[in-house]
Formats: structure tokens, C-alpha cells, sequence
């Protein structure tokens, strides 16, 4: 009686974790369908672009100018980061720079120092500084706190990329910033047509027709890269948010 109930209750249990992973397969195929069907349309744009200007309007003229760092130097975020930083940087000649990276400060050749050799190259001459130990977002404001010497009425504009652009400047104003702006590093779109004309091109008819579509071509992949970027930003604003840190 002892191994029937064992196994009947091995059964059980069986069916039960067989049950909860036939759900956990159609959960995970919903969820595919409709990121699939969202590349198609603009919304991963526009969650992308909501969060990049819902925080960042400002009508202040900046002391401070905060790049955060990214990605290594060079590097794509790095790269379209300092290209912003200059140009604010021309603009508000007298307003210092802290680049914000976690790196050695000490090699000539870190990616601070890239950073800040890139700023040149583009002509900044403003006062350079580096906030070099934070590893995440809120440390790095902290530290850039400590910095000012905790002068909450600094006038501050924050450079990241889109995504980031809302907890990076929530961060700031958390810790009591009154005055908060951000530059978002938007690409800029190609103003030249890509589409193709299949006749041209050769090959198998069918696929050569699929090409001319550069929605298929450019636009579906780049969604789909918006929601990945969406997705893990909003798991960060949430987590950041419980932890009363925004």
C-alpha cells in the first residue's frame, strides 16, 4: 500500500510540474507573438522616445554637465555620449564636465582618459572631472554629489543614452537636485530612401521582393532591439523604485 500511494503521488506531482510547464511554454509563446507583432508597428520607438523626454526638459543654462560613460571607450554608447557632451559643452562654455565611468583613473590610456581626449579632439576646453568608482547608476550620482560638495542647487544636465534618460535624471533628483535636465543621444535618422528595386538585384524573384521592403529589412530588427533595450530598462526602473532610490 506504502509504494502504490508513493507512486500515485509521484503521478501527482508529476502532472502538476508537467501542467505548470505546458503553461510556462504558452506564456513564453504569447509573449514571443506579441513582441513579434509590436516590431511591426512604432510603439517600441515611442517607448524608447517617452523615456528619453518625459524628465529631460530644462530652461536653466547649466553649471554642470554629467556624461555617463557606458560603454568602453571606444564604443558606441561612449562614442554618441561624448558627441552630445561636446556639443553642450560649446554651448555652455562655463559649465564643467564629470564624466562618469567606473575605470583606473591612473592608466593614461582608460577609458576616462579616452573619454576626455575625445572631448578635446571635438574642441571642448571646459573643466574636466571624473567620477570613477560608482558601478551603477544611483552610486554614481551619489559620488557625483559628494563631488559638488552636496550643492543641491547645482544646475545639472545629465547625458545618456534614450532609455536610460529617466532613471539617470530621477536618480539625480532623489537625492534632493533641484535643477535636473538631460540630453538624450538620439541617432539621426538616413534622410536617403533605402528601399531597392528587386529587379536590379538578381537571384531568387521571391526573396528579392521580400528585400524591397525596408520595414522587413532595417525597421523590424531595430524594434526588436527597442523592446529587448525596454524590457530591461523598466526591470530597472522597478527594481530602482523598491529600492526607493527614484
Amino acid at each position: 500500500m506504502k509504494i502504490r500511494y508513493r507512486i500515485l503521488k509521484f503521478r501527482s506531482i508529476y502532472n502538476r510540474i508537467l501542467k505548470a510547464l505546458k503553461y510556462f511554454i504558452f506564456t513564453l509563446g504569447l509573449i514571443f507573438i506579441i513582441l513579434i507583432t509590436l516590431s511591426f508597428t512604432s510603439l517600441p520607438f515611442w517607448g524608447i522616445y517617452r523615456l528619453a523626454v518625459s524628465e529631460s526638459d530644462y530652461n536653466f543654462t547649466p553649471e554642470t554637465i554629467v556624461l555617463m560613460g557606458g560603454s568602453g571607450m571606444p564604443g558606441e554608447t561612449a562614442l554618441m555620449r561624448t558627441y552630445y557632451t561636446a556639443d553642450l559643452a560649446k554651448k555652455y562654455p562655463k559649465a564643467a564636465i564629470i564624466i562618469a565611468l567606473p575605470d583606473n583613473l591612473q592608466d593614461s590610456n582608460s577609458h576616462l582618459k579616452r573619454m576626455e581626449q575625445e572631448l578635446r579632439v571635438r574642441s571642448v576646453k571646459s573643466k574636466i572631472l571624473f567620477e570613477y568608482k560608482g558601478t551603477n547608476t544611483r552610486l554614481q550620482a551619489l559620488n557625483i554629489k559628494d563631488i559638488l560638495k552636496s550643492n543641491l542647487n547645482q544646475k545639472i544636465v545629465v547625458v545618456s543614452s534614450p532609455s536610460h534618460m529617466y532613471r539617470a535624471i530621477k536618480s539625480f533628483k532623489k537625492l534632493g537636485f533641484l535643477y535636473v535636465g538631460g540630453s538624450p543621444t538620439f541617432e539621426n535618422d538616413l534622410s536617403q530612401s533605402l528601399d531597392v528595386d528587386s529587379d536590379n538585384l538578381g537571384g531568387h524573384k521571391l526573396l528579392s521582393n521580400i528585400a524591397e521592403s525596408s520595414q522587413v529589412r532595417y525597421q523590424f530588427w531595430n524594434h526588436l532591439k527597442y523592446e529587448i533595450v525596454l524590457l530591461r530598462e523598466y526591470v530597472a526602473i522597478v527594481y530602482y523604485k523598491l529600492q526607493a532610490w527614484i
